[in-house]
Parts: C-alpha cells; structure tokens; sequence
C-alpha cells in the first residue's frame, strides 16, 4: 500500500501538518504527560475532552505523544496503530486531535441473535482504532434473556434458548421457547464471569459497557419464566405471553430492582439503559393490580402507568449513583429529571428532551440503523428497509435542526440482529456503516468526498484483520448516490 499520513486517518483529527521527509523509527514513542505546552493548549476545552485530546509529533528518527491523561496516550496510540495498519513509510507530522461529542457509541443486539464474547471483543479492537468509546449490549428481549441471574435463574434455563436461528424463523415456529438439550434449540447467555471479562476488555481501551434491560415491554420471556410479574384479571388468571410487565405489582418491581442490583454489580459505569420502547399495554386496563395502582397513585390514564414504572426505577438507579437511559418513548409519561433520552424515531425525541434540558444521545432509525439494507436491495442478504448507504449514514448531523448542543452527549449506530443470524453478517452490516458514525463523533468537520476512499482503505485493512466488511468498492450506483428508493 502507498505511504499513509494523518490524511488518510479515520476518523479525521482535528489538525494536522506534514514537517517534510519520512519517519525511519518505527514509530518507537516516547510520551510526555501533562506538559505544560500542550496542558495550555488544551485548556479552554471541557474536561473530558482534554481527558481524549493528544498530540503526536513524528519526526525522522522519533515520535513524541503529548497528553493530558493516559486515555489521550491511548487514542493516539490507536492513531499511529492505523496509520502502520495503512501501510507504507509515515511521513513527518504533527497531529492535534480531540473528540467532538463525549458518546460515540455502537449498540449489538444481542437478544435476538446471541454471537459470544470472542466477537464482542472483536468488535472492541476495531471501536478502539476508530475511537468510539461506548459498547451498548441489548442483553434481553423477548427473543431471549442472555445474561446469567443467580436469583431468577429460570431466564435462563427457559428463555435463553428458543426453536428459530432468526426473529423470522421463530415466529414461524410458533414463537417456542427451548431447553438447552433440544436438537433443535438456537440460543446462549453470558455468565457472570463473562461479562465481566467483557468489562474489563473494555475498560482497557477506555469503552463504557452500558447494559440494556428492557422494561416494561419487550418482556414476554421475563413472564413465561415467572409469572408473578404479568397482569392478571378480575377471575385471578394471568395474561400469559403478554408482551409487557405488570406495573401494578410489587413482584414485578422486586424482580426488576434485583435484576438490577445484579446489572449493577456487574457493570460500574454510570448508565444503565432501561429501554421503554414499544409498550402495548394492552393487559393494563384490564388487570386488578394495575387499577388498584391507578387508584393509589391517582393515575387517570392507564398509559401513564409506564411513567410511574419509569419515574421509580429511575428513583432505584439513582440511589445506587447510575442514570437511566430510555428510548424515546419515555418522554410520553413524564421523563425523570436526570434521566437520558435516546433518540430512534428520527430526531424529534431528542430535540424536545435537549430543549427540556436533558441529555441525549441520537440513534435516529433513519440515519444510524445498521440492520437496515446498505445497497440495492436484490443484491444484499436479508435486513430492513429503507435504505441506509454509507453516504446516508454519513450525512447525520447530531446537532442540525436546533438540538441543544449542550445536551447532546453523542450518537450511536444500533445493529438490531433480527434477521441477522452470524457473527459475519453482522460485521458485514457494521463495516463501513460504523466508520462514519465514528467521523461523525470525533470530527467537526467532515467532508464524504475525503472520507469515501478513507473508508475503501479501511474496508481492506480490517478484512486484512479478519473482519467481513461490505464491499464499498463494489456499491451500486443507487448506493453512492444516498437515495433511500
């Protein structure tokens, strides 16, 4: 490959200067922390950007990282690892860089497909080269629970197997639930042990995890395993295979407070994401327990009970030092003051919570979903409408159209899995789709024109590391052109 500067870098730095000639040292380093030159450099910035900020001065026989902290020593480690990766002799330069939005995140659906630590780890390594620094795991769902419980074992023992490899597949099967000895079950779950080696790996490349537990929807395999947390009617029968939990019951709010607890202990960053999207809340006006809440909360509006549900986890989340993150659909029953709102039905959740004064981070359906096809759909393998190219992906501004800058934490791409059943798949609908969620969370200015053969470069350098990336090169022309039709 030809020689590869800080022009070439995805994403893009902030500045940089070529000095003239070619390193010959290898790129050996030497680091200087907290220098006072670069210290007052950076001092206007916000603390957690001078937390991420570096400079990198590579000269002919030396290479020198200026930081403020050893989490800038890393990202510009992770500069000059891309920059060998790219090939070819480095030229003499000066990189200065910082990142744009605190959040620059990728969510892997983990409930509908399971794909296991070794691939989650994989993942790691590229969200590292491509300083992203948040590993959102959709761990539950009701597709299956994926994460071990020692006080509700019968997750998984019941629900973390299934008959059906896709969302699809499952439901064509009559939406059946398997115990881990049948022939024919797909399925597995995270223990304990596990997901706290996937902290620890992530905390190694400075990647927050933050778990998903979704409530009071999605929850279907939450009720088959114990269903002392559905509705039940005015006759004392449960609503089996209702699709939310029963806000009214105090069972269900002890299940979810140790669940929780559990999450807690395993997972020491400070969010805790706890869904809230979808609910049908069909059971509600109907069950006993949920009227008699009505009653003693004076809730007039049987909907209203997912802000109660909402407003007192948050209360528990809180009191163990962690905020909330809820989809969208939070802000419709009263949104807990500290609470985080994400962003999916396109941007207007996130431009009413921003101008509300909360925090956000924008996922929107249309801009930054992964399970969505990449090119002309005839020649792609199974995913969703409408079309999301990499030119599209790209577009997304997270603060246009009048967000409140000052609340916007980040952006994230979500890979929903669906329809999509491997770990190849899945890296095919990642690759290169991520690399602009990454420019767009690191880079002020960007330009698709400089980051197309960026991204082509990228595509060969992580398929030369293993990865299963889509073939940018081989786009059609509906692709490159970032119409949706």
């Amino acid at each position: 490959m030809a020689a590869a500067g800080p022009q070439d870098l995805t994403p893009a730095p902030v500045e940089y200067s070529l000095t003239g000639g070619i390193s010959k040292c290898g790129l050996d380093q030497a680091i200087v922390l907290k220098s006072q030159g670069f210290l007052k450099e950076i001092e206007s910035l916000p603390q957690w950007k001078q937390n991420e900020a570096y400079r990198i001065t590579v000269e002919r026989f030396s290479v020198l990282i200026e930081a403020a902290s050893d989490e800038g020593v890393f990202r510009a480690r992770q500069t000059l690892r891309q920059l060998q990766l790219l090939g070819g002799d480095v030229p003499c330069c000066i990189i200065m860089d910082y990142p744009r939005f605190r959040h620059r995140g990728l969510m892997i659906d983990e409930s509908r497909t399971f794909k296991g630590l070794d691939f989650l780890k994989k993942q790691m390594d590229a969200m590292a080269l491509l300083k992203l620094n948040v590993l959102h795991l959709h761990l539950v769902d009701a597709d299956g629970w994926r994460i071990e419980s020692e006080a509700y074992p019968l997750l998984t023992s019941k629900t973390a197997w299934r008959i059906g490899r896709t969302h699809p597949e499952w439901k064509a099967a009559g939406f059946r639930y398997s115990s881990q000895d049948n022939p024919k079950a797909y399925g597995g779950f995270y223990s304990a042990a596990q997901l706290r080696e996937i902290v620890a790996y992530a905390a190694d490349r400075y990647i927050t995890v933050i778990p998903e537990i979704e409530m009071p929807g999605h929850s279907t395999e939450v009720g088959f395993a114990y269903p002392e947390v559905l509705c039940v009617s005015s006759n004392g029968h449960p609503f089996t295979g209702s699709w939310d939990v029963c806000p009214g019951s105090e069972a269900t709010f002890e299940f979810l407070e140790t669940i929780l607890s559990e999450v807690m202990d395993i997972f020491p960053g400070p969010f805790i994401h706890i869904g809230g999207d979808e609910a049908i809340m069909n059971a509600w006006p109907k069950c006993v327990n949920c009227r008699q809440r009505m009653k003693e909360e004076g809730i007039h509006d049987y909907r209203q009970l997912q802000g109660y549900l909402v407003r007192r986890i948050d209360e528990f989340v809180r009191s163990h030092g962690r905020r909330i993150i809820g989809w969208d659909e939070i802000l419709e029953t009263g949104v807990p003051e500290d609470a985080v709102v994400q962003s999916w039905r396109g941007i207007e959740g996130g431009l009413k919570a921003s101008k509300a004064g909360h925090d956000v981070v924008l996922s929107p359906n249309r801009f930054c979903y992964l399970d969505h096809y990449q090119d002309y759909y005839r020649k792609e393998p199974k995913a969703r409408s409408p079309l999301i190219s990499l030119r599209i992906c790209y577009s997304f501004d997270p603060v246009a159209s009048g967000m409140v800058e000052e609340h916007v934490l980040g952006l994230q791409g979500n890979l929903w899995c669906e329809h999509i059943p491997t770990p190849e798949h899945a890296e095919y609908m990642i690759y290169p789709r991520l690399f602009a969620v990454a420019e767009t969370g690191w880079s002020r200015e960007k330009s698709y024109e400089s980051f197309r053969p960026r991204a082509e470069k990228l595509c060969e350098v992580l398929r030369g590391l293993g990865y299963n990336t889509f073939d940018l090169q081989g786009e059609s022309s509906l692709g490159r052109s970032g119409r949706r039709d």
